[in-house]
């Protein structure tokens, strides 16, 4: 199994219009994908930043995510409000 976590960081201001276009596309990937076993999002207490962990069968199973039209769609539709975006993937043992 493969663990995906994902920080990002919106600009000042565009929390509102971006949670809810990431949680749409968390549960896409838990919905529609095979290989996406969980997902969890954590808000920070400030509200500058979100975290979304999400667990994957495998890490073809995160590149086949990646390369779906509702992952490729939320990348578009967030370009412009997400100031910094990190991406960690670890392999459980």
């Amino acid at each position: 199994m493969y663990v995906v976590t994902v920080t990002f960081e919106p600009h000042p201001g565009q929390m509102d219009a971006f949670l809810p276009l990431m949680l749409d596309n968390a549960r896409r990937s838990l919905g529609d994908e095979p290989g996406c076993h969980r997902f969890d999002v954590c808000l920070s207490a400030d509200r500058n930043s979100v975290f979304l962990y999400e667990l994957y069968t495998d890490e073809v199973a995160f590149a086949a995510h990646v390369e779906t039209p509702h992952c490729k769609a939320f990348d578009v539709a967030v370009a412009d409000m997400v100031r910094q975006k990190t991406v960690n993937i670890y392999e459980l043992v």
